[in-house]
């Protein structure tokens, strides 16, 4: 009955439009319920075939240049001093405007790209049979898996009188980038801590501190050459906490 109520509400959750009492509820059902999982795994790689199908076919420079310059316009007679006084400061404004609009719809799409691909790693680790390949609480066991699998290293916190529990790690890519997805516990739901060399440009617009996207909550931050990023469905004081011991560690 449980999967007849989730069953409808999987590509909602995923695209991150649900609200979040519903969405902290089907969060808690995914890791018992393997039909769910399942179904929620297969969209996800469903989205992510989509996601790289749609940039295969991106128009070359060359291909953009050569349509700009078939549908450029005749240039017209020349205006007279008065026009091009009145016009200019007009033009200007248009072409600032332009340009600033330009600038933050890409920045906006660039942030949501980052934050879908994160979101879908998630999902897709609670959805899997074996959300991590290396399972253990001591971070002493967990570290020291990764070397030789990933071209970094990174310290982990020791969560002795915390409410987090450390659940294990896999090795994930972002951009085509290796990198380390550790699985965090607080109160039955999961937290993903992501960790990549960081990319510069790709995550530089990123917002720093705590933010809502996609039905998460969602902290990132750069250190030592490394970007961090703690996703889940929990609070935003809980990702802030596991965020500062993550950062005191490193």
């Amino acid at each position: 009955m449980a999967c007849e109520q989730w069953g409808g509400k999987l590509d909602a959750y995923l695209d991150g439009e649900l609200d979040p009492a519903e969405t902290s509820a089907l969060g808690a059902h995914l890791p018992g319920c393997t039909a769910c999982t399942a179904d929620a795994l297969g969209r996800v790689q469903m989205k992510r075939s989509v996601q790289i199908a749609g940039k295969r076919y991106a128009a070359s420079a060359e291909l953009r240049s050569k349509i700009a310059k078939s549908v450029a316009s005749k240039p017209r007679r020349k205006a007279g001093w008065l026009w091009k006084i009145l016009a200019v400061p007009a033009v200007l404004v248009l072409l600032v405007s332009v340009a600033v609009n330009v600038y933050v719809s890409r920045e906006s799409g660039r942030r949501q790209r980052v934050y879908s691909e994160l979101a879908d790693l998630h999902v897709a680790a609670l959805a899997s049979a074996t959300p991590v390949d290396v399972v253990s609480t001591d971070r002493h066991t967990v570290k020291p898996w990764f070397q030789g699998k990933i071209p970094f290293s990174f310290n982990l916190p020791d969560l002795q009188g915390s409410e987090f529990t450390l659940l294990g790690g896999r090795v994930t890519y972002f951009a085509q980038t290796p990198g380390a997805h550790l699985i965090y516990q607080v109160r039955k739901h999961e937290i993903s801590v992501f960790i990549f060399q960081d990319r510069g440009e790709e995550t530089a617009s990123l917002p720093s501190g705590p933010v809502h996207a996609l039905s998460f909550n969602v902290e990132n931050w750069t250190q030592n050459g490394l970007r961090y990023f703690v996703v889940g469905d929990v609070s935003s004081d809980d990702i802030q906490a596991l965020s500062r011991m993550l950062r005191n560690a490193g």
